[in-house]
């Protein structure tokens, strides 16, 4: 099977339209009453690897339906108006999450360039996800 396009051909793409922030930058943006870090890995990454402290997390999967009013699942922490900055491991999935949500009208979003990876590897803090207790 061939494809028309590749997933290298969508990271292009969406690298043309979201800004990506650089790891460093980001780190300098922790902490403002403005920005929102948005986590849209798979909760078992977030529970082994850790994540940006105070971070939402919103599942990449669930993301377009979590972030529209009209849907049940909307989430009103990814429409309070803050700069959403959209995080994976190395920044790919963020990229293409951002340029979906951009697509969807969403302005003030961007993804953070290496990911939780690179974040780690510069010395970025991390919190543990904790496991939800069963009810």
């Amino acid at each position: 099977m061939k494809l028309q396009k590749g997933y290298q051909k969508l990271l292009e793409e969406a690298e043309k339209v979201v800004e990506a922030v650089d790891v460093n930058d980001a780190m300098e943006m922790l902490g403002r009453d403005d920005v929102v870090f948005v986590d849209i890995r798979e909760i078992q990454e977030l529970q082994r690897e850790g994540m940006v402290p105070d971070a939402f997390h919103a599942p990449r999967g669930l993301l377009e339906f979590w972030v529209d009013p009209d849907c049940s699942y909307y989430k009103e922490e990814l429409t309070s108006g803050k700069n959403l900055v959209l995080y994976c491991s190395l920044g790919w999935r963020s990229a293409l999450a951002a340029k979906s949500l951009m697509e969807m009208g969403v302005a003030n979003v961007k993804h953070m360039a290496g990911g939780i990876k690179m974040w780690k590897q510069l010395g970025g803090t991390v919190q543990e996800k904790k496991k939800k207790s069963p009810k």
